[in-house]
């Protein structure tokens, strides 16, 4: 029974997978003919509904493998999504608490039975590892159940206020904005959205969702299994579509708030778009990040060189969290980019569905051609130590399989160490100390993750209370700056990797999604 199979986090896995590989050899099997290949329209009113227009999407891991024909949203389709959500929130605004975390609890059970398939879909669309699936599959039900527990935990979010008067009674509660915008990436594409629209349903809003337009196989999956479970209709919408149909779900005069993750242009171009509005309605974004870890004289130089290599290269970087660069000692570095190489070498490139398979390919030609652009870059400016080619041959040719790359030797303020990549490149700046290290790392625009390597205190210290970033990490093996997961880390943006200063994965994250409200009310014979 899939019950009992080992279950995946990002962090810590049973030694043992091969039940769980057999399984996925026989979900992998039957993929084609029950989930992928076919037409897909959108899901507005619990109903799906054939778009007007149409777009085709192929497999990052081969572009041989058709994943389906997507309906590309018009303004109408929209129009008719953003409808039936304002229709739905009438009644879902005077839900109790209870009903809503029951409605949700029931879209994870159904989650639950499917969460294999789930992550097979994700492996073909966004080629990840099998583990990276898995682990996505899992952490959507991990965000799920983590936000209802807190909602329960904080009894809707409710409570008396201070009494001035014996003739009064006061109360605080939260209420709902009304209709929320969800806009996904590629890279996360149905666990950051499970995020986004899990927040916006548990604080009463309903929810427009669109996803990336490479990869809403998965979006879709999650909307039957909301279907299934008997989520009420128009609560949950889904338009596919490209750029066009993101900037006309966002401009509709019908949206009261927006969640979106992506790239720091794009979110504060939505940032000062609302402003522009009658008034400044909420925008819940997280924005990437170009993460730095710190490597001192004094680290586990082993562990640095696991967790560093996992957190720049898994998911082939790919990740807002991956560390891009690294600072180390002068009088370590060397033994260090050694046992780094040698981290990288042991990584195997090739097509997801192989279990062995740690790094699949890049998401598009776009991104392949930023990694082969860095990489001539570094040449010029600084030293290729491992990597910097295009894998070629076989399924290598019908995808962009790239090696991980490490760079030594590039200045600090170069654009290499400056700008987000999301490619498998990591840079290794060599430092004096900690302090510089950190007051360098502290100039960039971006402040999401960071990662240390220690074993003196006063230097741990220092960096947790000097490094401008939002989800820190010290000595991990298993990973530097990546491996967030719902109620263990809150995924908080800070500078221009976020705006809110609340985390997704944490328990501050819901109250975002609603307006307070505090009631105040004469104690008075009522009729």
């Amino acid at each position: 029974m899939s019950e009992n199979l080992p279950r995946v986090t990002y962090t810590d896995n049973p030694a043992d997978m091969t039940p769980l590989h057999l399984h996925l050899d026989n979900v992998l099997e039957g993929l084609d003919d029950t989930y992928l290949g076919k037409e897909f329209g959108h899901f507005i009113n619990g109903e799906w509904v054939a778009g007007s227009k149409h777009y085709e999407v192929y497999s990052p891991a081969d572009s041989a493998r058709f994943m389906g024909t997507f309906s590309d949203a018009t303004e109408a389709e929209i129009d008719q999504a953003v409808t039936a959500a304002r229709a739905a929130f009438g009644e879902w605004r005077t839900a109790s608490w209870q009903q809503r975390v029951a409605a949700m609890r029931k879209v994870a059970d159904v989650l639950e039975e499917r969460r294999h398939e789930l992550g097979m879909i994700i492996l073909h669309e966004v080629g990840k590892s099998r583990m990276e699936a898995m682990g996505e599959a899992e952490e959507v039900l991990a965000f799920i159940r983590y936000y209802c527990d807190t909602v329960e935990e904080n009894q809707g979010y409710a409570h008396p206020n201070l009494q001035l008067s014996s003739s009064e009674s006061t109360f605080n509660c939260f209420r709902p904005h009304g209709v929320f915008a969800v806009v996904s990436p590629f890279n996360f594409p149905v666990g950051l959205a499970t995020s986004m629209l899990t927040g916006a349903i548990l604080g009463g809003n309903a929810v427009v969702l669109k996803p990336s337009q490479a990869n809403a196989r998965s979006v879709l999956f999650f909307a039957e299994a909301a279907q299934a479970a008997g989520l009420p209709q128009g609560l949950l919408n889904v338009v596919t579509g490209g750029a066009e149909a993101g900037e006309a779900l966002v401009s509709h005069a019908g949206i009261d708030g927006i969640a979106f993750t992506g790239s720091r242009r794009v979110g504060m171009k939505l940032h000062r778009d609302v402003a522009n509005g009658p008034y400044v309605r909420p925008v819940i974004a997280e924005l990437g990040g170009k993460n730095s870890s710190f490597v001192t004289k004094s680290a586990n130089l082993a562990d640095a060189a696991k967790g560093v290599a996992s957190a720049a290269f898994g998911l082939q970087g790919q990740k807002c969290t991956a560390c891009s660069r690294v600072f180390v000692e002068k009088s370590v570095a060397k033994e260090f980019v050694e046992l780094l190489q040698r981290e990288a070498a042991g990584m195997t490139i090739g097509h997801p569905t192989d279990k062995t398979v740690y790094l699949g390919p890049v998401i598009d030609e776009r991104a392949g051609q930023r990694y082969l652009e860095a990489v001539a870059e570094a040449e010029k400016v600084g030293t290729v130590a491992f990597g910097g080619k295009r894998k070629t041959g076989g399924v290598f040719d019908r995808g962009w399989y790239l090696e991980p790359t490490i760079v030594t030797g590039v200045p600090f303020d170069h654009w290499l160490n400056q700008e987000e990549l999301f490619v498998p490149f990591l840079s290794v700046v060599e430092c004096d100390d900690l302090a510089s290290a950190v007051e360098a790392s502290n100039r960039s625009p971006y402040g999401l993750g960071s990662g240390v390597y220690t074993r003196d205190q006063a230097e741990l210290d220092y960096f947790l209370n000097h490094i401008e970033a939002g989800v820190l990490y010290a000595n991990r093996s298993s990973s530097a700056t990546t491996g967030a997961w719902p109620g263990a880390q809150s995924f908080c943006g800070w500078k221009g990797s976020g705006h809110t200063g609340k985390g997704g994965m944490g328990p501050n994250y819901i109250t975002q999604f609603m307006r307070e409200q505090s009631h105040t009310l004469a104690k008075i014979e009522m009729l």
